[in-house]
């Protein structure tokens, strides 16, 4: 890429709502337990998109645009925390083969918080002037705009046709060849024009405060699911497979969980994820830990089975490198992958455009964390609304039941649905 960049880092107090400062039509963030990383304003110095035909590795041609941005770039970050210095913000389709773009965002200014510290990060073209004066003295919160709320309904794959589409998947996984395929289904709908889309960022983040938040190029979603985190060299990973709903009262909750943790099928449907996991990872580390055994990660609505993965890493790849190798993981399309990626080809009625791709940040030394999007939107304006599309999934396996799994996506969409109401 010819463009470089100018970024200038420098402690400034913490503030207590990021998302304020974000523009409300498009907002970039990136949030968790109220910390993150969030865009200023709406303009972008740097924008990098891969669409459809330009290539079958989105994510490797996006790793080396951001390896080229980063030699050229003259960064000046005294503060050192994860989400300083030269930062991008990215979402990848699910399949390589989707007609939506993959992108990765370089805002011009961006406010930070973690660990108690605030910093306000400015990056300009080369030939352009950085402010001088006080970090934060030209920027200001904006107001939120008026409640609002959206109407969605069911998209191009209905309850019945999804019930079709699992029995279709079980088919399939009875013949052999392929032991799990994640099928997902749509909602679609509206919300009024000119919405402050932040409203719907907030609602998530407090709502599901343990989740990643985030907010890229109208993707708005709240992923419990660690794709990969890379900061100084050591890479973490979580995975989630095999969910089950919360219970009304504390008897059901005790009973929901422990039928999780003792169900064959999400057991089995977990080993799935977590071996594909382990085994894409690596050929990238070294000295890789994880637990023997799944531990149950409680969400506001539903219960997973997770475990947490920890490694070195043995090579110079970035954590965009490591999103490709990844991606798409068992826990969102299957075992073994190619073969369930192909059958969600087939199956799905749907383009599922940038739903359980990889979305995050990366950072000038290769840094970054990332998250599968689920739980989440793709909204896209026009003159008289703003059209949203909402997407859940569940796995299928050779045990699975049509009308239980369609109850799981329903369980998976309410936190979207919630917030849109």
């Amino acid at each position: 890429m010819s463009n470089r960049l100018i970024v200038q880092t420098r402690e400034f107090d913490p503030v207590d709502d990021l998302l304020a400062y974000a523009d409300p039509d498009a907002p970039l963030a990136w949030l968790r337990r109220g910390e993150g990383v969030v865009a200023v304003g709406g303009a972008a110095p740097v924008s990098i998109r891969v669409s459809a035909g330009q290539g079958p590795l989105r994510s490797a041609i996006l790793a080396d645009a951001w390896r080229d941005l980063a030699a050229n770039a003259e960064i000046d970050d005294p503060v050192g925390l994860p989400g300083t210095g030269l930062v991008g913000f990215g979402a990848l389709t699910f399949d390589e083969g989707s007609e939506a773009d993959s992108i990765l965002i370089v805002p011009s200014v961006i406010l930070g918080k973690r660990e108690g510290r605030g910093w306000i990060t400015r990056i300009a073209e080369a030939g352009e002037d950085l402010p001088q004066d006080q970090p934060g003295a030209t920027i200001e919160p904006r107001a939120y705009g008026a409640h609002w709320a959206g109407t969605v309904g069911p998209g191009a794959q209905s309850p019945d046709g999804y019930q079709a589409s699992v029995r279709t998947a079980l088919e399939r996984i009875g013949t052999g060849g392929v032991s799990k395929i994640v099928l997902a289904r749509d909602l679609a709908g509206t919300i009024p024009a000119g919405s402050d889309l932040r409203r719907l960022v907030r609602a998530l983040s407090s709502g599901y405060p343990d989740t990643w938040t985030f907010a890229v190029d109208g993707l708005i979603g709240a992923s419990p699911e660690t794709l990969v985190t890379v900061q100084n060299g050591t890479v973490t990973a979580r995975v989630l497979a095999g969910t089950i709903g919360r219970g009304a009262d504390a008897d059901e909750d005790a009973a929901a969980s422990a039928h999780l943790a003792s169900s064959t099928k999400d057991i089995d449907e977990h080993e799935y994820a977590v071996q594909s996991l382990l085994q894409s990872l690596r050929p990238h580390v070294r000295a890789m830990a994880s637990s023997e055994q799944p531990f149950l990660l409680k969400l506001p609505n539903l219960f997973h089975l997770a475990t947490d993965v920890e490694a070195g890493l043995s090579d110079d790849g970035s954590a965009l490198d490591l999103v490709g190798a990844l991606h798409p993981t068992a826990a969102v399309a299957g075992t073994p992958t190619d073969v369930a990626v192909a059958a969600i080809r087939e199956i799905e009625p749907f383009d599922r455009g940038r739903y359980a791709g990889p979305v995050g940040w990366i950072d000038g030394d290769g840094n970054g964390e990332w998250a599968i999007a689920l739980r989440c939107a793709q909204f896209t304006a026009s003159e008289d609304a703003i059209g949203v599309t909402a997407y859940a999934g569940a796995g299928i396996v050779a045990a699975s039941d049509p009308e239980t799994e369609l109850l799981e996506t329903r369980v998976k969409f309410r936190p979207l649905v919630d917030a849109l109401a």
